[in-house]
């Protein structure tokens, strides 16, 4: 008598079962990185589950590749689910990732098509209305290169306020990511953005129109780490910063800080990432800024947003030939499901 198999498990590494829905449904996780020097560069990114369920995958794009080649260099990254907005989840938790990247750029095609679908299914108001033939002219855009984390640590708060002590759930001690593909030859390009001159003439409109706030820093093992911010208040040349009580590490060093938003229904986003330390300060937290990073913000009314995104495209396009050459590889078409 045969009997089928058994079905394919949908949470093969054994994550805190109620952290799935997170997993799969949000729009945005803080994704942090560490640069040469082990300082912390934290940005918003749209997060996908791995084909195989065990890893929580994260992309860049194939003419912007500074994020792989930061988790190529030193795989230890962290993510934050900690923005519910276009999720559907009603009060989910705050959860916090550890884990090890492995960076995927080995077949940029394949890439491409994975988040082309991936991303037409779970962003689809960002497309909606946007001709075939145009999402065609886009590859500057939709060729990617993936970073799969394979998670390591998991914390879990019931909410942004960190009033309550976090659930733990730490990985076989076996548990290992695989290697990454093997760096391109050549050079990395460089920023495709310039960066804002100064800061301060940012801060404030940031503070006062963006609500998702996170500060990520280095833990003493040399991982990244990432909270919730619930209060930013502007001191001078600093900013000082109101967390919850019940942090993973105490925050302290090299540091980035990050303001964010996108409506319910995605079809645009502002953030922007910023530099420098941070250390205690009484009952909150000291942060002393260095710099503001470029970012990617497509902000304004859809009709703004999309120029703005056609626009960086343009600037976008001459490095496509060049990076898909640094890998051997032709450039990738940008191939619609069905």
């Amino acid at each position: 008598m045969s009997t089928a198999p058994d079905p394919p498990s949908t949470n093969p590494s054994g994550w805190p079962e109620a952290l799935i829905p997170v997993f799969e449904r949000a729009i945005t996780v803080e994704y942090t990185s560490l640069t040469r020097a082990v300082a912390p560069i934290m940005t918003p990114l749209t997060p996908f589950l791995g084909a195989d369920r065990r890893t929580l995958d994260v992309s860049t794009g194939l003419t912007y590749p500074a994020k792989a080649e930061r988790a190529r260099r030193n795989p230890r990254v962290c993510s934050l689910f900690s923005d519910p907005v276009g999720s559907g989840l009603d009060a989910p938790p705050v959860v916090l990732v550890q884990g090890q990247a492995t960076v995927r750029d080995s077949d940029v095609q394949a890439n491409t098509d994975r988040y082309v679908r991936l991303s037409l299914e779970k962003l689809p108001a960002a497309y909606d209305g946007v001709p075939k033939f145009l999402l065609r002219t886009m590859k500057p855009y939709f060729a990617r290169i993936w970073i799969q984390v394979t998670p390591l640590r998991i914390w879990s708060w019931p909410s942004t306020s960190l009033d309550q002590s976090p659930d733990e759930w730490t990985a076989p001690a076996a548990t290992a990511a695989p290697p990454s593909d093997p760096a391109p030859s050549g050079r990395q390009p460089s920023a495709w953005k310039e960066p804002p001159t100064g800061w301060q003439a940012i801060i404030g409109p940031a503070i006062g129109r963006l609500e998702q706030r996170d500060l990520a820093w280095v833990g003493a093992d040399g991982f990244p780490l990432s909270v919730p911010v619930t209060g930013v208040q502007q001191a001078g040349d600093a900013l000082l910063l109101r967390l919850g009580r019940h942090l993973p590490a105490t925050p302290e060093g090299a540091a980035a800080l990050t303001f964010h938003a996108h409506p319910e229904s995605f079809t645009g986003q502002e953030n922007h990432t910023f530099v420098g330390e941070v250390h205690a300060s009484g009952e909150d937290y000291r942060f002393d800024v260095e710099r503001v990073l470029g970012d990617f913000s497509l902000a304004g009314n859809r009709l703004v947003s999309n120029l703005n995104f056609l626009r960086s495209l343009r600037r976008l396009s001459p490095r496509l030939a060049s990076e898909a050459s640094r890998r051997g590889q032709p450039v990738p078409q940008v191939r619609l499901p069905g």
